[in-house]
């Protein structure tokens, strides 16, 4: 039989894992070497560090990943070492496009920025999350500006483990980070994490990206905390290069910056693939592959909770905007971005007991 550990913060997964093994269940900033020396496989988060420190010596073969970013993992240690692994990419994609979505109405109701044909989006990483906010933005009839520098050089339609992007090919991503600081009006960040080559994106948005924006455009970060260079977008907000930041990842999770989540004008906890519809994929594309790996006839279908009639994410919402645009009923990032700033060093726990949020009623 085999065991699993499994953060414990993966959700609708007890009573189904179980029908792989034993399984032991723990605060994934918590595993530790000891509790995986026995372990057949593990089912984590971003939160569990996946290297050597952790698994050398173990009985572990195979770490799933209940997560599309996967930096989380060493990948060449796992591989050196006989370890398979797997992340669940596009499992919150449509999740992610969704709080992309609301932060526009939102802005749009502040008059941030003005949604229509006028308006350009740059969207800079173009895999499944990123091509889910495209089609998001053509519904709401935005001009589309796509980065996503690999996928432009052709590279056999996979970068960093992930496929091309659904419904768009790599030619269509013609455009430069430079082409999006010039001529973009919202600036949204989609993209892995990476550190080394020509592509690295780890402070992809430094101080040089910053000095050259030319629209004062509205920037979103729902891709990896380490993408924006903290420092240098609190000089660009100083400077006024930038009419606001929406931040929902951020350097040094848990430990974020206080003064960018003060002058964010909304700052969520890492939250906005969290939908249950997401989680449910992640959950059950990550009990799959655990079975397929072991060779164990089993297949998990997961179902997220239904909402009550007349549902609203934010019931105590001072204004009308979700009889407006009812997308904002389903989720309005409002109610997440006072929590955090609120109680910022309560970031980890507004994750890990995160409210039943859906993508369709």
């Amino acid at each position: 039989m085999l065991k699993l550990v499994i953060d414990d913060k993966i959700p609708f997964i007890r009573g189904e894992a179980e029908r792989l093994g034993r399984v032991v269940y723990l605060s994934g900033k918590a595993i530790s070497a000891q509790d995986v020396v026995d372990a057949d496989a593990l089912i984590v988060r971003t939160r569990t560090l996946c290297n050597r420190q952790l698994l050398e010596g173990s009985r572990v073969k195979f770490i799933a990943t209940a997560t599309i970013g996967y930096d989380h993992l060493d990948a060449p240690w796992l591989a050196s070492a006989g370890i398979g692994w797997c992340n669940c990419p596009g499992c919150n994609a449509t999740s992610v496009a969704q709080y992309v979505e609301s932060c526009l109405l939102l802005a749009e109701a502040a008059g941030l920025v003005s949604i229509g044909p006028d308006t350009t989006i740059g969207i800079v990483g173009v895999g499944h999350v990123g091509s889910a906010v495209a089609r998001m933005a053509q519904r709401l009839g935005l001009k589309l500006l796509l980065c996503d520098p690999p996928r432009l050089k052709g590279r056999g339609g996979v970068v960093d483990g992930e496929p091309a992007a659904r419904g768009l090919t790599h030619t269509q991503c013609q455009a430069t980070l430079d082409d999006v600081a010039r001529q973009a009006d919202i600036i949204t960040l989609h993209t892995p994490l990476t550190r080394l080559g020509e592509d690295a994106t780890f402070h992809l948005c430094d101080e040089r990206f910053f000095g050259q924006l030319a629209r004062h455009p509205l920037l979103i970060n729902a891709a990896r905390g380490e993408v924006v260079d903290t420092e240098a977008v609190l000089k660009a907000l100083d400077r006024q290069l930038i009419a606001a930041v929406a931040i929902d990842t951020w350097e040094h999770e848990p430990d974020i910056n206080r003064e960018l989540l003060e002058r964010a004008w909304m700052a969520t906890p890492h939250i906005a693939g969290y939908s249950a519809d997401g989680k449910a994929l992640g959950t059950q594309m990550a009990l799959n592959a655990v079975a397929r790996h072991f060779g164990i006839d089993e297949t998990f279908s997961i179902v997220p909770p239904s909402v009550e009639a007349g549902f609203k994410y934010f019931k105590e919402a001072p204004d009308r905007l979700a009889d407006r645009w009812p997308a904002l009923a389903l989720y309005d990032p409002r109610r997440d971005s006072l929590a955090l700033k609120s109680s910022p060093a309560s970031f980890e726990q507004l994750r890990g007991n995160y409210p039943l949020r859906r993508e369709t009623f």
